[in-house]
């Protein structure tokens, strides 16, 4: 205790300090406002807050607009009234004054309204006090935080920006990425300008809004007085910071853009490799100036958009280059063939924009063959790359090659897997061909480890046709299983073929069956007209996208333009039935007649009977005969199709004089115009035509 009293006894005598001095010291004043008499009492320190001598001051409040303006006065005004309506017992409120020497100054206040017992206003205390050093730093707080703000949003659209042109694979893209309302716009830009070098001069690619680009100026060269033109001579970002500068510096662009109402711009060069590809320009309309961090910011803008740039150009070139060697491999025309309509498509692959992947190894081929037949190729070399098309290029070339000397289908494909397996590459192939013979309509197919083709009916309606399969070429001879079974289609007059690769089926996480059933619907819904039937195919396969190119073909069995009375007959025959071969000959001998045979009914008879014999006695199992009436355009024939399970040949055989078998062949070949030998999957057809006289029915 007496240590305590010592302590006080040591204290100065001014403590504690009244609160004028307390108030002074923080440069506040004091005011009594006696509402009742309506004076206005103010301390010293009040005064030098006001800016006024105690002799320019009558103590009315009415006498402060010497140094309040009148709307900072009606504001103070306003806030004490509401106070005192509210019942509120103090307020406080920022108002400006104006110093004697003109300056306007930042004043704050804060009143304690006193009242009666019946809650009447009698009297406002309070204090005054300078507060421009406050509100400067809380607005330079303020400027600050919003310049971050600004700053970040900027940094995120240009992240935003840059991600999304990570994305472009063209040079339109890049400039729809810059123009779509997500992108540059956010920057506060109200348009957009950019031009790319080409051979010493800058052509105009991109502009936003339309109209936003000065006429005359679409292609300009890389010496005149431009904003674009100079960043591309120096190499260096141009900040235009108001219209005076703009006008000052580019005299000849500025009276075309005053309709814009541009108050400054940035002008960037698009710089890829240390080497400018072009440049851009971002125009404002309501700011000026470009601190130091979002000069950073467009900088960094410029070189995101000329890397994307470069990019896209070097994908667009590399397209390019895949597209014609792609062209190139395939056939550069799809011959005419007398009876059939065709159409054939080809669909890029598009490979999540990897360069050089938008090419790949599927093809289609169509070759003429002797006969009036025809040969129907498609195929998929495995990759997507200019290998498999360099691949796809030589393996059409001899697969067509085989097919022109004569083999036959199954041979063709043989030795075509014989010929990739020799390339010594590690690629293999699917393939499916089809050897159409178009008078008849009898198409044999082979496939190797290729999809099945379809079958669109003349009524529209669609199915898969079954074609047993063999390995992929490449596979099967590396794996000596050679073997390719023929399949025999019948192609009515009036019935389309349908080849294509398994880009037009399969669908990621879809099964292949399903994808069939999809395009058999889709084949069945579509019009009639072959070409018409595939730009609706590839039109559908380019929207629904995928990393797999897709090739088409499409054949159509033509219905003759003036048919005759005929058509086909078909007729079981097998060994232990004598009845079945006597109905067949008795209804071949009718049919032959009524088609109009004439003279030649008999030796068509006689050829028919010893091509059946012949079967039924050198084969074990049944014959399938058929007779089918035949008219190219006024070339009338009759052939006659004798089938058996049998893979052994026919040959012509000397019976002698005394034989009695032998002369089947030879009659056949001395009464027909032509016949010949076909293999049909594990067996063959023998087959012999006839030349029916015209006759106007």
């Amino acid at each position: 205790m007496a240590d305590r009293g010592a302590h006080a006894l040591s204290l100065p005598e001014d403590w504690p300090a009244q609160p004028e001095p307390i108030l002074a010291l923080n440069r506040m004043g004091s005011f009594d406002w006696d509402l009742d008499a309506g004076l206005f009492h103010m301390d010293a320190q009040a005064y030098t807050v006001f800016d006024l001598l105690p002799e320019e001051y009558d103590g009315r409040p009415e006498s402060l607009a010497l140094r309040v303006p009148p709307p900072e006065a009606a504001r103070l005004d306003a806030a004490v009234a509401r106070a005192i309506k509210d019942g509120s017992e103090n307020y406080g409120v920022y108002f400006r004054i104006r110093c004697r020497d003109g300056a306007l100054r930042w004043t704050h206040t804060q009143g304690y309204i006193r009242r009666d017992a019946s809650g009447r206003p009698r009297r406002v205390v309070g204090i005054v006090r300078d507060a421009t050093d406050e509100l400067a730093e809380s607005t330079a707080r303020t400027l600050r935080a919003a310049r971050t703000e600004a700053l970040r949003q900027q940094t995120d659209i240009v992240q935003a920006v840059s991600a999304a042109l990570a994305d472009a694979r063209s040079v339109r893209d890049v400039i729809d990425v810059l123009k779509d309302t997500h992108g540059v716009r956010h920057l506060g830009a109200a348009s957009l300008v950019m031009g790319l070098v080409e051979a010493g001069r800058i052509r105009l690619v991109a502009e936003g809004p339309a109209g936003a680009s000065v006429p005359g100026t679409r292609i300009t060269r890389i010496t005149e007085p431009y904003p674009m033109s100079e960043v591309v001579r120096t190499l260096t970002p141009r900040f235009i910071e108001s219209p005076e500068e703009f006008a000052d510096g580019y005299p000849i662009l500025w009276p075309h853009i005053t309709d814009l109402h541009i108050t400054s711009a940035a002008y960037l060069p698009l710089i890829a490799q240390a080497r400018p590809i072009g440049a851009m320009g971002l125009l404002y309309d309501d700011r000026r100036g470009f601190p130091a961090e979002e000069r950073a910011v467009l900088v960094a803008l410029g070189s995101s958009i000329a890397q994307s740039l470069q990019r896209a150009m070097l994908y667009e070139q590399e397209k390019d280059l895949a597209q014609s060697l792609q062209q190139a491999m395939l056939p550069r025309t799809i011959p005419s063939v007398r009876g059939a309509d065709i159409a054939v498509r080809y669909r890029a692959a598009a490979v999540g924009g990897t360069l050089g992947r938008d090419i790949g190894g599927d093809w289609y081929d169509l070759i003429p063959l002797p006969g009036g037949r025809v040969g129907a190729v498609i195929g998929d070399v495995q990759g997507h790359d200019t290998h498999a098309a360099a691949v796809m290029g030589q393996l059409r070339i001899v697969l067509r090659a085989y097919a022109a000397e004569g083999h036959t289908p199954a041979t063709v494909m043989a030795r075509a897997s014989v010929f990739l397996h020799e390339l010594d590459t590690d690629r293999f192939a699917t393939c499916l061909y089809a050897e159409a013979d178009l008078s008849t309509g009898v198409v044999q197919a082979v496939r190797a480890g290729h999809i099945d083709p379809l079958i669109r009916h003349s009524d529209g309606s669609c199915r898969r046709a079954p074609v047993e399969g063999g390995l992929p070429l490449g596979l099967s001879a590396e794996f000596s299983r050679l073997e390719y079974p023929v399949s025999t289609l019948e192609l009515d007059p009036g019935h389309t073929l349908l080849l294509c690769t398994d880009g037009l089926v399969e669908q990621p996480g879809t099964d292949l069956d399903d994808g069939m059933r999809g395009l058999t619907a889709l084949v069945a819904e579509g019009p009639q007209d072959v070409r018409a039937l595939a730009d609706r195919l590839i039109r559908l396969a380019e929207e629904r996208g995928g990393d797999d190119d897709v090739a088409l073909l499409l054949l159509r069995r033509r219905v003759p333009e003036a048919p005759r009375a005929g058509g086909r007959l078909r007729q079981h025959v097998t060994p232990g039935d004598p009845e079945a071969l006597t109905h067949a000959r008795h209804l071949f001998r009718a049919a032959v007649r009524a088609w109009g045979a004439g003279d030649r009914a008999d030796e068509i008879e006689l050829a028919t009977d010893e091509l059946i014999t012949n079967a039924l006695m050198h084969t074990e199992g049944s014959a399938i005969v058929t007779l089918r009436a035949l008219d190219d355009g006024g070339d009338r024939r009759l052939r006659i199709e004798v089938e058996d399970s049998s893979s052994a040949l026919p040959r012509r055989r000397d019976a002698g004089e005394n034989g009695v078998s032998g002369r089947g062949l030879l009659l056949v070949e001395r009464l027909s115009d032509a016949w010949g030998v076909e293999a049909r999957g594990g067996g063959k057809a023998v087959w012999c035509e006839f030349r029916l006289p015209r006759a106007d029915r």
